[in-house]
């Protein structure tokens, strides 16, 4: 079932829907009414984004589609617009996203189910507000939900990114 906040078509390919995934061009094979997140998974191979609850809840699946977090598991692959970035396609030249370090530097994991959706949350909160306070941490997150308690290791994590980009 796709998102109303992410329905814009894409091309039709020759394998049905075509869309851009981390850089490239990519002929999807699946029907498409499938999720996005199934295709990144069991078609493309990307095991960044997670399947958690499956209803968009818990922001395990969570990639951007330009410059929106978007819940992989309940767009269909062809109401995505615009190119796809997965926690794989993040980083350039052989470096971390400055998110992703800081969530290493941080040990802002346990489990570590829930860091894809906490990384590329935060990427798209930092990148609307480059200096958040605590507060503005924890709203920009309060809907990516993880059971083993890293938040506040989440935060100092997100915290460390906005001071290496400023």
């Amino acid at each position: 079932m796709a998102s109303p906040s992410a329905s814009l078509l894409v091309g039709q390919g020759s394998g049905g829907v075509t869309i851009q995934v981390n850089g490239k061009s990519v002929d999807v094979q699946s029907a498409a009414d499938t999720p996005l997140l199934y295709v990144l998974r069991d078609e493309l191979g990307l095991h960044g984004p997670r399947f958690g609850c499956g209803l968009g809840q818990c922001g395990a699946c969570t990639v951007h589609v330009g410059d929106r977090a978007v819940r992989s598991c309940v767009v269909a692959v062809s109401d995505v617009a615009g190119p796809v970035t997965t926690l794989e396609g993040l980083g350039s030249g052989g470096q971390l996203h400055p998110v992703q370090q800081a969530f290493i530097n941080e040990q802002a994991a346990q489990c570590g189910y829930c860091t894809n959706g906490m990384i590329m949350q935060s990427i798209i909160l930092l990148n609307n507000n480059p200096s958040p306070s605590d507060a503005d941490i924890r709203q920009g997150l309060a809907n990516n939900l993880c059971r083993c308690g890293s938040h506040l290791a989440v935060i100092r994590a997100v915290q460390g990114a906005a001071a290496v980009s400023a």
